[in-house]
């Protein structure tokens, strides 16, 4: 199992297990309700908060990538340069050595 998978079912395990805590305690509607939304609102900033921290960090690893397969596409366009030179140099010493026998 990956590691997100775990964490995942762990923070849903955690939630639903402070909900039913809530439930289950012998406190009145209103009380409950009060809590639920505190809890609530307690775990939506948690998650808008590593969901910032994902995102911030997922556009980092994207502009890495991006310098990354800009320097890749350079190396290649230059080695491909490279090749076609040495190709045309090889045809053109063959085409001399070859009008040479004649």
């Amino acid at each position: 199992m990956s590691k997100g998978k775990f964490a995942l079912g762990a923070l849903v395990g955690a939630v639903a297990g402070v909900f039913a805590g809530i439930l289950a305690a012998p406190k009145s509607g209103d009380k409950t309700r009060a809590e639920l939304k505190a809890k609530v609102n307690d775990i939506k900033g948690d998650v808008t908060d590593k969901a910032d921290k994902v995102t911030a960090r997922a556009s980092e690893i994207a502009a890495e990538a991006k310098v990354v397969a800009e320097k890749a596409a350079k190396e290649v366009k230059k080695e491909a340069n490279d090749l076609k030179s040495r190709t045309e140099r090889a045809i053109d010493g063959a085409k001399k050595g070859f009008n040479n026998k004649k």
